[in-house]
């Protein structure tokens, strides 16, 4: 086998893209270790020597549950918000010969991240300039394992990446067996994370959230990871493989669901 190449990110840099700016941070006291920061929000962390590392907490719960919910061996992923490409890196590592595609709605960024990080090579991973929204629709059915929707303008998710419209075609693309996968910012009063879980609703009959007890209770802001498919998700197993995450989430399904929501 080949030796993986290990490329070499700036120290520290300061760039123009085309929806504002990104800066890439050096880890302190990690070798090869960075974070990206898109418009000042802390984007993406890519440790280059080991790419199936996960740093963002939320990033390492979405990868617990695509391996609990999807059965062994290659998949098809697309990611809609590609930004470094973390968790399409960890997917590449974990199983190989998986193809994925990640759309990103700034082209500058899109060659920025190729410059900067040691990502596959099409077809293991295609990186796409687009609209989410709009490039999905462009996608056959009954072709996609997961989904993943971790795109943000600022700190907010945009809205017509929230849409029923939006989930139907997600709901289109994804194998009857797929997943579908979100990353919700709560505010603490779960109005967001209520009108996403409803939009949801329309297009997929089985749905759960994934975030920190604290998050869930209203007490603090933080990343709360949608979770949706048309087949029963294996909640006893997911539940199991968050409880035991470096930082913990509770799995929340149905009646509980709804009750820690104010429903």
């Amino acid at each position: 086998m080949a030796k993986r190449r290990i490329f070499t990110a700036p120290s520290a840099q300061v760039v123009e893209i085309s929806t504002g700016t990104a800066r890439l941070e050096k880890v302190a006291g990690e070798p090869d270790s960075y974070v990206l920061h898109v418009n000042d929000v802390p984007s993406s962390s890519i440790t280059l020597s080991d790419p199936a590392r996960l740093d963002f907490e939320y990033l390492d719960w979405m990868a617990r549950i695509i391996e609990a919910t999807l059965p062994a061996g290659t998949v098809r992923a697309i990611h809609i918000g590609a930004a470094g490409c973390a968790l399409a890196r960890a997917l590449d590592a974990r199983r190989p010969g998986s193809r994925q595609t990640a759309i990103d709605i700034d082209p500058l960024l899109i060659d920025y991240v190729r410059t900067w990080f040691d990502l596959p090579r099409s077809p293991a991973l295609a990186l796409r300039a687009g609209d989410g929204a709009e490039e999905i629709a462009g996608f056959r059915d009954d072709t996609a394992d997961a989904i993943v929707r971790d795109a943000f303008s600022h700190d907010s998710v945009p809205t017509a990446l929230q849409t029923a419209e939006f989930y139907a075609e997600c709901a289109r693309v994804l194998k009857p067996g797929g997943l579908f996968l979100a990353n919700v910012p709560d505010s603490g009063d779960h109005r967001v994370l209520r009108d996403e879980l409803d939009a949801a609703a329309s297009a997929f009959p089985h749905l759960a959230a994934a975030s920190e007890s604290g998050v869930l209770k209203g007490r603090r802001r933080g990343n709360v990871v949608v979770a949706a498919s048309a087949r029963p998700l294996p909640d006893a197993a997911l539940d199991r493989v968050l409880r035991t995450a470096p930082t913990m989430a509770a799995w929340l399904t149905g009646e509980t669901l709804a009750a820690r929501l104010g429903r």
